[in-house]
């Protein structure tokens, strides 16, 4: 394995050695993993062993991981939409909050898909609000109102690492009684006075997918206050199953952890001893990642802090380029109190500039620079949810959402971005505004 292991250190070295970027010809991408040869090698490491599914890393990482978010407990999944899934799921557990069908859940009408799908998933019901364009979160005001008609839930994202107002919102919180569900998939390591994002919420998820912070190629996490929280979500992880004394290091032959896997455990068969490993107390998924993520995850996290003070680099940078036009955009400003670790660095046209988003994003993506929109926009503009609202309710109700589905886009703030490239978005950028304005 040692013979190995050196051989694919030396391949990662040279191929690194050999990477070269061309302005204009090589694409400044968006985003990409951050690797150094050590997740390459602990993998293969992994897979050499055998042992293919979550083992001993998964569980080192379930141990290391929750504390930058500020939580004890935690799972890994295999990606942060179903981390999403997951927290959602939890609270339609007879275990846990026991929520019923029709459940209202307030929510951001723009965003990610994946924040908001879970509501439809479990069978609950959106209550959709708006957001604001200088931060892109959701409307604090609106927020209120849905407490007041009822709402027994939140859920929303800390957009492209930066948060709401949290102590207003934890405000709302506390005195309707909202259960909080935190998306910190874009804002790893990002804090709100001096506090990890990820500590408010009775449950929060990450995604390591290769856009985000740390990756494992796919990969996600549900954090959690309580043992009982933990429970519930990896039974849900892992088919609803009912025993948590599962894996290779935990005596399965020797009765498992709880001492009493094998016993009388069917209520409708009192009588009979059924194999613990195999009861079902939720209606759940296969939702598991592998060893081999696990491990590469650990490395990653060694790499943490240079990736969060390179992400920080990278969107002053960025600010620092379209400022210089700053009439021409809506340039998001982190919230008061936070040190956001961004995710990407956004901007929305104005409505009095002289050229339109599809003038910009066509001259950088002519030009090698990768641009994203804003995620999804307003979800009930998207083709999956015609139908469920009326349109011209969705467009006149919730304009800012509207207005990021047409004129928001942003470029990455991934470690990946050299200065080098940053330079040539700058003069990309300049030359735009040389020729439009």
């Amino acid at each position: 394995m040692e013979e190995i292991l050196k051989l694919v250190e030396e391949y990662i070295t040279k191929k690194n050695s050999e990477k070269t970027w061309i302005p204009g010809k090589d694409i400044v991408q968006y985003a990409g993993p951050y690797f150094g040869t050590e997740e390459y090698t602990e993998s293969v490491k992994t897979l050499l062993n055998g042992w293919l599914v979550l083992g001993q890393a998964g569980i080192k990482f379930e141990r290391k991981f929750p504390p930058l978010m500020g939580k004890e407990f935690g799972i890994l999944t295999n990606s942060g939409s179903s981390s999403n899934l997951l927290m959602m799921s939890a609270l339609t557990s007879r275990r846990g909050a026991n929520l019923p069908k029709g459940t209202k859940v307030i929510t951001p009408i723009a965003g990610f898909p994946t924040t908001i799908n879970p509501i439809f998933q479990v069978g609950f019901e959106p209550a959709f609000v708006d957001i604001d364009l200088d931060t892109l979160n959701l409307n604090l005001d609106q927020v209120e109102e849905r407490a007041k008609e009822g709402c027994k839930v939140i859920t929303f994202a800390h957009v492209l690492g930066n948060p709401p107002n949290m102590d207003r919102l934890m405000e709302i919180v506390d005195e309707y009684g909202l259960i909080l569900l935190e998306d910190c998939c874009d804002a790893l390591g990002s804090t709100y006075r001096g506090r990890l994002l990820g500590s408010y919420g009775d449950y929060s998820s990450c995604s390591f997918y290769p856009a985000h912070h740390i990756t494992m190629g796919e990969g996600g996490f549900v954090a959690c206050n309580t043992k009982n929280q933990e429970i519930i979500a990896r039974s849900f992880r892992e088919w609803g199953r009912g025993c948590y004394c599962v894996g290779q290091q935990q005596g399965l032959l020797k009765n498992g952890m709880c001492k009493n896997r094998f016993s009388n455990w069917l209520p409708a068969l009192p009588d009979e001893i059924f194999d613990h490993k195999y009861v079902y107390d939720e209606i759940g998924y296969n939702l598991k990642p592998t060893d081999l993520q696990a491990a590469m995850g650990l490395v990653q996290l060694e790499r943490l802090p240079e990736i969060i003070e390179k992400r920080k680099h990278n969107h002053k940078r960025l600010c620092e380029i379209f400022s210089k036009h700053e009439e021409y955009f809506v340039i998001p400003k982190k919230t008061e109190h936070s040190d956001p670790s961004w995710f990407a660095f956004a901007v929305t046209i104005r409505d009095q500039a002289p050229f339109k988003r599809r003038d910009i994003i066509e001259h950088l993506e002519n030009n090698k620079i990768q641009t994203r929109p804003y995620f999804a926009g307003n979800i009930m503009l998207q083709p999956a949810y015609e139908g469920l609202m009326d349109q011209n309710e969705v467009i006149e109700k919730y304009p800012n959402a509207r207005k990021v589905t047409t004129d928001t886009f942003f470029l990455g703030t991934s470690p990946v971005i050299t200065d080098e490239q940053l330079d040539y978005i700058e003069q990309t950028v300049d030359k735009f505004f040389a020729s439009h304005t």
